[in-house]
């Protein structure tokens, strides 16, 4: 039995480091991708996880196979596809000093991915499948995710959602928005950023929090709100929680994964269904994930950066 299996994309991450005479960055690879960097802070904290990916047949495939089995996580349905390269993402700054994405993606090799018996059989053996919406950009990765997800919810696995909103990505925005509402319909557990409740729902964090429970029929949301910590809601009971002061930021990237792959873990970690927590669990849980966010954000990468829970407690303390 695994604690929580993800389906979605694992890349590379190249992050400014930084900017040469002539204008163009510096920058340095870490091994990434959204599901995986969850599936990493769940595996720190001590779940069972599994990833179903698609990688291409090249050096980078490699690493990144190796780098995630290294965190802990299950690769055994991780596979290479020689139809594409391993994608490839670039964050850079912007003059403003706001990340940028780019993408090496025309088609990456995350896309290609396709599922097998084995693959269902995984998802039967978990606890709760966690996804995305990077795979549900384009075919065939966007059917096989749509019919994991709803595996999951037939065979009453719990499952856990991030919008993950690049939108790059996508041939419209119309399109992102479009699946990541078939993303909010399909889920017990949401983890949105303040942007992404903007930009799907048109909501503030408060109103996005209880539209995804009260009109999605979620059984849990947390809402991100960077440096400001998090908000929750789980029915009709809310809070927020802080993230911790004086703390160095020096890469935000995977922070919002991280963040989800704590609170998920705690979640699991109490042994009750997300819609019988208490205030004072949800209080707890939201508190530890923002320290664990915040520690992910004073280094690089995303898997790379996941902080040991005695780290996460310290800070707390």
């Amino acid at each position: 039995m695994y604690d929580v299996t993800a389906i979605g994309e694992l890349l590379i991450d190249f992050t400014c480091v930084s900017t040469e005479s002539d204008g163009f960055p510096a920058l340095e690879a870490h091994p990434g991708g959204a599901p995986a960097n969850f599936l990493a802070a769940l595996a720190a904290m001590g779940a069972k996880t599994a990833l179903i990916a698609a990688v291409g047949a090249d050096a980078f495939g490699r690493m990144l196979t190796r780098a995630v089995s290294a965190a802990g996580v299950d690769t055994r349905a991780v596979r290479e596809t020689g139809s594409a390269f391993t994608t490839l993402a670039f964050v850079t700054l912007d003059e403003a000093g706001e990340r940028e994405f780019s993408f090496a993606r025309k088609p990456g090799a995350d896309t290609r991915l396709e599922l097998t018996e084995a693959d269902f059989a995984l998802i039967a053996g978990s606890r709760c499948l966690h996804f995305g919406t990077l795979s549900l950009t384009d075919e065939p990765a966007r059917g096989s995710t749509r019919r994991a997800v709803e595996f999951a919810r037939q065979r009453g696995v719990l499952t856990s959602f991030d919008p993950n909103l690049r939108p790059p990505l996508w041939e419209s925005l119309e399109a992102a928005r479009r699946e990541m509402l078939w993303g909010l319909a399909h889920a017990d557990v949401v983890k949105l950023s303040a942007e992404e409740g903007e930009f799907i729902l048109g909501l503030g964090p408060e109103d996005a929090a209880l539209s995804v429970c009260r009109d999605f029929g979620a059984q849990l949301c947390f809402v991100t709100l960077g440096p400001d910590g998090c908000l929750w809601r789980r029915g009709d009971i809310s809070g927020r929680a802080s993230a911790p002061s004086g703390v160095e930021i020096r890469d935000t990237t995977g922070a919002g994964d991280i963040f989800g792959g704590s609170a998920l873990a705690l979640v699991l970690q109490s042994g009750k269904p997300p819609a019988a927590l208490g205030a004072a669990e949800l209080g707890d849980i939201a508190r530890f994930a923002c320290a664990a966010a915040t520690l992910s954000a004073s280094r690089p990468g995303g898997i790379s950066s996941v902080p040991a829970p005695s780290e996460t407690a310290a800070l707390l303390t």
